[in-house]
């Protein structure tokens, strides 16, 4: 799904309060009947690791770590093994079509091949919901198809439910289901081809 509003609308805002990183002053949100508004910080940190992807408009990857290290860092942190967590960083770097770039430090890879090493460190945990706020924003346009077409595969191919706020018309009516946000009331509007 997207999320489409004015700039200060309040999209960010949503995303962080969905993927538990800021706390609403009232009301209740649920990720899959888990009640997130009650849980304590341990386990919001443990859900978040678990079942929630962030990706953001900068790729924020650690710039001291490989592209394969930054990808086998949250498989790390749930405590799996070095070796498997490495075994599915490589898979998923072949699978986006960038194991030729495992050992670059972000320095050394482009905006799109570092907005496409996020989104791996994102979902391969195989998370629950993937929030994605506006991943694109940093790229220029045929690098910008490129990574948001990726995203979306890749979503549907690990059956990831992914929320993606966008400025961008195009990739918003690409999406299954476009929401706009405005005076603090969340509404679908009809997605449109491309």
């Amino acid at each position: 799904m997207a999320i489409v509003g004015e700039s200060g609308s309040g999209k960010s805002t949503l995303l962080q309060l969905l993927g538990t990183l800021d706390q609403a002053d009232s009301g209740e949100i649920y990720l899959d009947k888990i009640a997130i508004h009650a849980l304590k910080e341990q386990n919001l940190a443990k859900l978040r690791n678990r079942d929630i992807g962030f990706v953001y408009q900068s790729h924020h990857l650690i710039p001291e770590l490989t592209a394969l290290e930054n990808i086998m860092l949250p498989l790390l942190i749930q405590g799996k093994s070095k070796a498997y967590a490495k075994g599915k960083a490589l898979d998923l770097l072949g699978f986006l079509g960038l194991s030729e770039r495992a050992s670059h430090i972000p320095a050394h890879l482009s905006g799109g091949e570092a907005q496409r090493v996020a989104v791996a460190r994102a979902i391969i945990t195989q998370p629950k919901l993937l929030l994605a706020d506006e991943p694109t924003g940093n790229l220029d346009e045929v690098t910008a198809h490129t990574v948001f077409n990726m995203i979306k595969n890749t979503c549907k191919t690990y059956n990831i439910a992914t929320i993606m706020v966008t400025h961008s018309k195009s990739f918003a009516h690409a999406c299954d289901e476009v929401y706009e946000l405005a005076h603090n009331k969340l509404q679908m509007i009809e997605p449109k081809n491309p």
